[in-house]
């Protein structure tokens, strides 16, 4: 999962979680609002009580009564005032049941003790709990909908913000890595970024691209100068050993010597023939122009080859769409890609075994397939098997190491994709795809 898509799930689950808190802590909340405020008017209704009583005296109230008793048309709110024996209670705020006309209610009850003029008085201050609540739906939901909107709001703020943060990371990773091929032949301009750690990472990839590139381009000097510089010993070698071999025909024992180092070579004039090659395809000396029909081109392919397959006793079946053509492509180097493959195949293929060449038509593009029924390639050997001068398990002394090296290479400078699936003991298939076609 992309961090993007991390950090908004993280985002959405918190601010969901968040809601959902607060949705269960709402009706107590409000209960506790409502509550305290209750306590706080029943506080200043006694306010008003005493201070009216210290102005106008108790009989304000008791108008020469023992007890004096006031309440609402609906009952919701009652005081009253009536002799006590205990003196100087505190406050006490309580929830109890009153009888008010023969009718019991619950009520938030603020109640206390009080001296005037010698004599004890009790005073109760009341409000019913049904009117204390009678407010807490709609204050729960407009609660509810303010956070709501809250919650929605900062959720899309903190999108916005992490995707706008997050920019400068989606920029480097399409343009160092995802968009750019090796050899990178042009290092873009660093990313524009505040963000101190993404200014590090792109400077250290552009720093490491950079590095890649230069050693890649002494790698590639040094092949083609120690490839060009070895074909001129060579050659002598190759002359004076084939004069040699003239001068001494009669001589058995030293010309099956001479014959014996005349292959080995041989050997190293593949091998530096082979290196020129990758070379030259690293240099682009190659043009992309030319127009390929892979019947006709794996037919000649099969034909050079055809010698090796009857030696074998291996059948090779090609199936593949009639009339296809690929343009963009380079005959010459497509035709070595084939041939290194077909070769393989025959090479580690068993006696009396297969070779099916087929195409078919993909989402991501033209697929050609070369699958065989050989020796197959070990699951560690597969990350190997394009690397130059890698032997895997299966190796074989006929093999310079390079075969499948110049097939990768061919297969990125005409921006193709190899692929391989191969199963020990049963064979392997390569996979060519053709992106655009």
């Amino acid at each position: 999962m992309k961090l993007l898509s991390k950090l908004t799930l993280f985002t959405t689950v918190s601010k969901l979680a968040i809601l959902l808190v607060f949705v269960a802590a709402i009706p107590y909340l409000v209960d506790r609002v409502a509550f305290n405020n209750t306590n706080y008017q029943l506080r200043q209704q006694e306010e008003k009580v005493f201070s009216n009583i210290r102005d106008n005296g108790i009989d304000y109230y008791l108008e020469g009564d023992s007890t004096y008793a006031s309440y609402t048309m609906l009952k919701e709110e009652y005081i009253s005032i009536a002799s006590a024996e205990l003196d100087h209670l505190p406050d006490t705020m309580m929830t109890s049941q009153r009888i008010i006309e023969n009718d019991t209610l619950n009520y938030r009850i603020l109640s206390r003790t009080f001296q005037f003029e010698g004599k004890n008085y009790n005073l109760e201050i009341a409000r019913t709990i049904s009117s204390i609540g009678q407010y807490n739906r709609p204050l729960q939901r407009i609660a509810l909908y303010v956070l709501a909107g809250l919650v929605l709001l900062t959720l899309v703020a903190d999108l916005l913000y992490t995707r706008i943060l997050l920019k400068p990371l989606s920029a480097i990773i399409r343009i160092r890595i995802r968009d750019n091929r090796f050899p990178f032949k042009k290092l873009r301009e660093p990313v524009r970024t505040s963000t101190s750690d993404f200014r590090y990472l792109d400077d250290s990839l552009i720093n490491l691209m950079q590095q890649v590139n230069d050693d890649f381009e002494r790698e590639r000097e040094f092949t083609s100068n120690a490839s060009h510089e070895l074909m001129t010993p060579i050659g002598i070698l190759q002359s004076k050993m084939e004069n040699l071999l003239l001068l001494h025909e009669g001589d058995e024992a030293l010309q099956e010597k001479l014959i014996g180092q005349m292959k080995t070579l041989n050997r190293l004039k593949k091998i530096v023939n082979s290196l020129m090659l990758i070379s030259r395809i690293d240099n682009e000396q190659y043009r992309r122009d030319d127009t390929v029909l892979p019947g006709r081109l794996l037919q000649e392919v099969a034909g050079e080859l055809e010698h090796r397959l009857e030696q074998q006793d291996i059948q090779l079946a090609i199936h593949l769409s009639s009339g296809k053509r690929i343009s963009g492509m380079n005959q010459d180097l497509l035709f070595q890609l084939f041939h290194n493959l077909l070769n393989n195949a025959i090479r580690y293929n068993t006696p009396g075994g297969r070779i099916s060449i087929t195409d078919s038509q993909t989402s991501n593009g033209y697929q050609l397939s070369i699958g065989d029924t050989g020796i197959g390639i070990a699951a560690a050997d597969l990350p190997l098997i394009f690397n130059r001068f890698k032997k895997t398990s299966n190796g074989s002394e006929e093999g310079n190491g390079l075969g499948l090296s110049i097939v990768k290479s061919i297969a990125d400078y005409l921006n193709l994709r190899i692929e391989v699936e191969s199963t020990p003991g049963k064979g392997s298939q390569f996979h060519v795809l053709f992106p655009d076609v």
